[in-house]
């Protein structure tokens, strides 16, 4: 059985990416976490995960010994491995499209990711309202988040990015979480978008679960003194 090591489901967006892809497809999988101490080179944390992914960062799958690290890596090999499962649209257009998106997801959108850390539990509109008003770059991530939403979902028709779940709809899971409790503000059917995407069984399991447990970590926590 595939095996997936992963982060605090409260805190770890990437570790989310792949979990919630493997979950909502049906593919079975053993999780595997370690728990967040801090990121230094001699942190607890680090030092269970050089064993396996020399980084010594998460999220990290291992099938039959083999190890791959990165969230893109995860997803083609769980895409390649599971093709009955059609994880990228089929449409070749369509799927190099959403390769682009993720990508894009995957090397870009800073500003977003470093005001407004991703925190399942804690509800932070006050946050959410400053960062907006004084960041003009989390407001551009933001306009191009839904500028991009916007037009797949008209084309695909919904109800995902690409009409049915696939890879992008996972790897923009973790924004949707941002969006939705720092209380940034989008349009309604971005809102809707945002949603359903919750409401999806592997989705609304990762939060669930994230929703009982009891860490704080401090370096994960810029806005709150304790849980």
């Amino acid at each position: 059985m595939l095996k997936l090591y992963i982060g605090n489901k409260n805190y770890s967006s990437w570790s989310m990416r792949p979990w919630v892809l493997l979950k909502q497809a049906g593919i079975p999988f053993e999780e595997v976490m370690v728990r967040f101490d801090s990121m230094g080179p001699g942190s607890e944390f680090r030092k269970s995960m050089q064993s396996i992914n020399p980084g010594g960062l998460v999220p990290v799958l291992v099938d039959a010994g083999f190890a791959v690290w990165d969230t893109l890596a995860i997803a083609e090999y769980a895409a390649e491995t599971f093709q009955d499962r059609q994880l990228w649209p089929s449409d070749p257009k369509a799927r190099a499209r959403a390769r682009s998106i993720c990508a894009e997801m995957h090397a870009g959108f800073g500003a977003l990711r470093n005001a407004c850390p991703m925190n399942i539990e804690a509800a932070l509109p006050e946050q959410g309202a400053i960062a907006w008003r004084d960041q003009p770059a989390v407001r551009a991530d933001v306009q191009r988040i839904v500028a991009m939403w916007t037009e797949l979902l008209e084309q695909h028709q919904g109800p995902m990015l690409f009409g049915d779940f696939t890879i992008a709809d996972a790897y923009f899971a973790p924004v949707c979480l941002r969006l939705k409790n720092y209380a940034l503000p989008v349009p309604g059917h971005i809102t809707d978008y945002i949603r359903r995407v919750c409401a999806l069984p592997g989705v609304k399991a990762w939060i669930d679960e994230a929703l009982l447990e009891k860490d704080f970590v401090d370096l994960d926590e810029p806005y709150r003194a304790s849980r």
